[in-house]
């Protein structure tokens, strides 16, 4: 079958990666797609927010199924579209990607059908968040309601923090409109994590277990960003979370979305913190996780194409999945400046150097002039397997070493003991 992939990230690439080769793959398409994608994938010059342009090139080139990557297109309706045009396409609609298109719509959602999660209250007048602020005590959590590309969630530490936040968002609308509403919520303490989930109307299924580090320096420390690693398995994810959280997060989500009327179809990620009182649950998103999905599919010995397929079937329950033992680990190389201001148009250095065992899935370059430059904040994501998490992360920091661009920035703590170093 023919496959047009929506995206041009390291999610995307991943997505690309795993399908490339798989017996009912004839094709792949991907738009925009990047200069790394481009060795997987045919790109094609059309942005993931063009969804008219979008559905046409699906309709010309006779594509059988569309995968959509990021949160925006299906924020703005891209599975609506596409499914009214008889076009098959894979990714929850409009009504469900509220779950991640609105903080307030997930954290009710959440209310409602008794899933654990941090107290909150809404606000759209700052003056009325500013006079009830110190109530949540500090830290606090502050959170632009609407999108804002991974990086709407600010922690202050104090008061003068938090209303310099809450004017940013507000005020100032750093994130545009979707500061027009907050979510203000305690702030909860214990180990992040994450789970992925295949869901479809009647199932869900979690993948792997995986864990991200949020924050641009070491120890999570510093603003936060887009994601700056991965490694999988989640080295706190036990046989007895995964059953509490399956029971208490998964379960009642499913149940939820069947209770709610809305016909979820595609990758639910579920963000958690494991607090002393159990495991309560930060976010919904509503697509592939990145740079979760590195990591985690690159321990996928399945046929991703045929899960997609079945979902929008509604059929998942009918699909075997099966993982590598091996663990994967994922680290993310940055423009100098991210997740602030930061330039682009850096020549990237090494990337045929590496060894075998490494995929460097690209998240922001294009081609110039003939080689590969930077075109992102988030410019590369170094991958490998291991027999355990430690391997794979110091099989990719070896490789590291031997890819540069100006002003390159990464973490060093990302799968090794960072106090003992690499």
């Amino acid at each position: 079958m023919k496959v047009l992939v929506v995206g041009g990230g390291g999610r995307e690439h991943a997505i690309c990666w795993k399908l490339n080769g798989e017996k009912n793959v004839e094709k792949i398409y991907c738009a925009p797609g990047n200069a790394g994608i481009a060795d997987v994938a045919e790109c094609v010059d059309i942005k993931d927010t063009e969804l008219e342009k979008l559905a046409d090139f699906a309709i010309q080139n006779k594509i059988d199924l569309t995968v959509v990557g990021p949160e925006v297109p299906l924020v703005m309706g891209i599975s609506d579209l596409f499914a009214s045009k008889g076009l098959r396409v894979f990714g929850p609609d409009k009504s469900c990607s509220r779950l991640e298109g609105s903080k307030l719509f997930s954290k009710e959602f959440m209310v409602r059908h008794n899933i654990p999660t941090a107290k909150y209250k809404e606000y759209t007048d700052i003056n009325k968040a500013i006079d009830e602020i110190d109530s949540f005590g500090y830290p606090v959590v502050i959170k632009a309601d609407g999108l804002a590309a991974g990086k709407g969630v600010i922690i202050p530490t104090n008061r003068k923090e938090a209303i310099d936040t809450l004017n940013m968002i507000m005020r100032d609308k750093k994130f545009g409109d979707s500061g027009n509403l907050v979510v203000v919520e305690e702030f909860l303490t214990g180990i992040e994590t994450s789970i992925l989930a295949f869901v479809d109307k009647n199932t869900i299924i979690p993948m792997e277990s995986a864990k991200d580090h949020k924050k641009i320096y070491e120890l999570e420390t510093g603003p936060n960003t887009g994601g700056m690693g991965t490694f999988s398995p989640s080295t706190i994810y036990n046989d007895e979370l995964a059953k509490k959280v399956y029971d208490e997060v998964l379960m009642k989500s499913l149940k939820g979305f069947q209770e709610d009327g809305l016909e979820f179809r595609g990758i639910l990620f579920v963000g958690l913190m494991i607090t002393p009182e159990g495991e309560k649950v930060l976010e919904y998103n509503c697509r592939f996780g990145d740079p979760e999905t590195q990591s985690v599919l690159m321990r996928l010995d399945s046929e991703l194409s045929e899960i997609m397929l079945a979902i929008t079937e509604d059929r998942l329950g009918e699909v075997e999945i099966n993982y590598s033992n091996d663990a994967a680990a994922c680290v993310v190389l940055a423009s100098g400046g991210y997740p602030e201001e930061y330039e682009k148009g850096k020549a990237i250095r090494g990337l045929e150097d590496v060894d075998d065992s490494i995929v460097v899935f690209h998240s922001g370059t294009k081609l110039s002039n003939g080689e590969i430059v930077t075109n992102g904040g988030r410019v590369l994501g170094v991958c490998s397997r291991g027999k355990d998490v430690e391997a794979a992360a110091k099989n990719v920091y070896k490789n590291i070493e031997k890819i540069s661009f100006e002003g390159m920035h990464y973490r060093k703590d990302i799968g090794v003991n960072y106090e003992q170093g690499k």
